[in-house]
């Protein structure tokens, strides 16, 4: 029987694999700005062979700074609405797309814990940006999705599906969304 950690391996590979196919038939390429997820997402998509046909960029933005200096989020946005916030998610998916070649670009910024959490922005809360080259910035996919767990590995796990299948062709009508509740296996 297969352990948590190879189940959520296989997991992710799977659905890594999907949306670099998907991509290459549309002709495209992706690029990943994340933060608390630190680079997993761009690592499911690298591990898999013949990536980088579809794979640009990946921009971990762990701090602030790191966001403003990679991503050009404002130091405005972070000061008035914090660094896990739909500004900053939106304002790094934007970042992501201006510093790439890419053409559909992903953020992931949120509170992995076990730590860091506050009564307003608790544990387990990520916040997901979606942005397609030449969208309408006032279109861009945003969405704030409460995992329901304090354990770092499955909310961090979790948000990196969620984000690679925000990857796929299919997500391109995604217009910004309400607040969601999943749990984190």
């Amino acid at each position: 029987m297969p352990s948590d950690a190879e189940t959520r391996l296989a997991a992710r590979d799977d659905l890594a694999t999907g949306v670099l196919a998907n991509n290459r038939a549309a002709g495209r390429k992706i690029a990943v700005a994340e933060s608390c997820t630190g680079g997993m997402v761009s690592a499911a998509l690298t591990d898999i062979a013949g990536s980088s046909d579809v794979f640009s960029a990946g921009f971990v933005t762990y701090s602030g700074h790191a966001k403003q200096s990679q991503l050009d989020v404002s130091s405005e946005i972070l000061e008035t609405f914090g660094e896990v916030s739909l500004a900053t998610a939106w304002a790094m998916a934007a970042g992501a797309l201006a510093n790439s070649d890419a053409d559909v670009a992903v953020a992931i910024t949120g509170i992995a814990g076990p730590g860091g959490g506050s009564e307003k922005k608790p544990v387990g809360q990520v916040v997901f940006a979606r942005a397609l080259r030449g969208q309408d910035p006032d279109d861009y996919f945003t969405q704030r999705v409460q995992f329901e767990s304090t354990d770092r590995a499955a909310i961090r796990h979790a948000a990196t599906l969620f984000a690679l299948d925000l990857l796929q062709p299919e997500k391109d009508g995604l217009r910004p969304s309400e607040d969601i509740a999943l749990p984190a296996p």
